[in-house]
């Protein structure tokens, strides 16, 4: 498996299990579990969204970004460059 298909696949993985946290999340907020409890499973969930991202990002950086950039096409590399930043930019919000 190469090492950007490995990235996704941890990602996936990290998708997999947030989503698991979530349904536990859910039935926490439905048996009234106490709020802090919730807040935790919660936090855990976004720490595992924000490692898949980052994976996913570093799997794109190292892939397609690298490829468009070793491109001779300017609209291409200017395109992969405006998707970064934008992705970027939501990301910090």
């Amino acid at each position: 498996m190469s090492s950007d298909m490995n990235k996704k696949h941890k990602a996936l993985i990290n998708f997999k299990k947030s989503r698991t946290l979530l349904e536990k999340i859910m039935k926490m907020t439905e048996d009234d579990k106490y709020c802090v409890d919730i807040m935790q499973q919660n936090l855990a969930v976004i720490g595992l969204l924000k490692s898949a991202h980052h994976l996913l990002m570093e799997g794109h950086l190292n892939s397609c970004f690298k490829s468009a950039m070793a491109a001779k096409n300017s609209s291409k590399k200017q395109l992969m460059i405006d998707e970064i930043l934008k992705v970027s930019k939501l990301t910090n919000k």
